[in-house]
């Protein structure tokens, strides 16, 4: 009995080489068009990171990285033997627990309630108005702050006061420094966040939500069995990179809020490195610190991707 014999076509990355130039050539416009990014995370993420190993040295710039004795793990030990990174580090973790308890779910809700607005023009108009804020950098953001809570002359102490209450010094009072900070955040940031799962909402098809309400689920039903549902993986996503980011609580809009007052409080692992290695010189300090904050926040993403996996979700890869 004669067998047809069906050759398999072999994997893309065991094509020759000619082959895979070719199809670079034929679809050299979309190479094109990556090549811009590829290049800023080669340059701007991927050089740099041969200066880690300063890290492992006490270095001095006048004798660079080849010249700079070489000290182990001195400066990693100086940095978990020191009470206030403790401090600092619990500071840190603290504002990444307000930002996911408080920030994180508020694109979504608002997101969710735009989705059911089926005026167009009305629509259109507040996601104008809540998209406007990202577009302030954190600098205007905290001068706003700063002229509506000072003491001299601020709207809110000026309210207070004409209640017969006491004046509040929320720019110099730690207590008050947290819920400052996340209020800002949300005003911000929350609109500009709900971009993402609106498109992921477009995506839902139309025909569940009629045959929900055919079978007489109201719009309540209808958000918690279609539509939280139908964007949970884009939420897992953005959680998971969240998660990656929790040593990265950014460096401008703290800095910005930082005082002597509320330092206790305020200061965090990027702060901490402006202060160690551009004000004090402690480069190779200040470089382990940085260190320390990539492989957590590496660790955090593998452990969240791979336990998103477990229960049956899409990762990030």
């Amino acid at each position: 009995m004669n067998q047809t014999v069906v050759k398999s076509q072999p994997p893309a990355y065991l094509a020759p080489k000619s082959a895979f130039w070719k199809r670079v050539i034929r679809n050299r416009s979309i190479y094109l068009m990556i090549l811009p990014g590829l290049i800023y995370f080669l340059v701007f993420k991927y050089v740099p990171m041969l200066g880690l190993v300063i890290s492992f040295q006490d270095y001095l710039p006048f004798k660079g990285i080849t010249g700079s004795e070489w000290v182990g793990l001195k400066h990693f030990d100086r940095l978990f033997s020191d009470p206030d990174f403790w401090n600092i580090f619990k500071n840190t973790l603290v504002i990444f627990v307000i930002n996911v308890a408080f920030y994180f779910p508020v694109p979504i809700l608002l997101a969710v309630m735009l989705n059911e607005v089926s005026h167009s023009f009305f629509k259109r108009t507040v996601q104008t108005i809540v998209y406007i804020p990202h577009f302030l950098s954190w600098v205007i953001v905290v001068s706003i702050s700063f002229v509506m809570l000072t003491m001299d002359g601020g709207i809110i102490n000026e309210l207070l006061a004409s209640m017969g209450l006491e004046p509040i010094n929320f720019l110099m009072n730690a207590d008050w420094f947290r819920p400052m900070y996340i209020i800002q955040v949300i005003w911000r940031e929350a609109g500009w966040g709900t971009i993402v799962y609106l498109a992921a909402m477009a995506s839902i098809d139309p025909g569940l939500n009629e045959a929900a309400r055919i079978d007489g689920a109201g719009r309540f039903r209808q958000i918690w069995h279609i539509t939280l549902p139908g964007i949970r993986t884009v939420i897992i996503v953005l959680l998971i990179l969240k998660v990656g980011s929790v040593l990265d609580t950014g460096f401008e809009h703290i800095f910005l809020l930082l005082n002597s007052m509320n330092k206790n409080v305020a200061e965090i692992l990027d702060t901490f490195v402006y202060t160690a290695g551009l004000k004090q010189g402690q480069f190779s300090f200040s470089t382990a610190v940085g260190l320390f904050k990539s492989v957590i926040s590496l660790i955090l993403v593998l452990g969240s991707n791979w336990l998103a996996k477990k229960f049956g979700e899409e990762g990030v890869y």
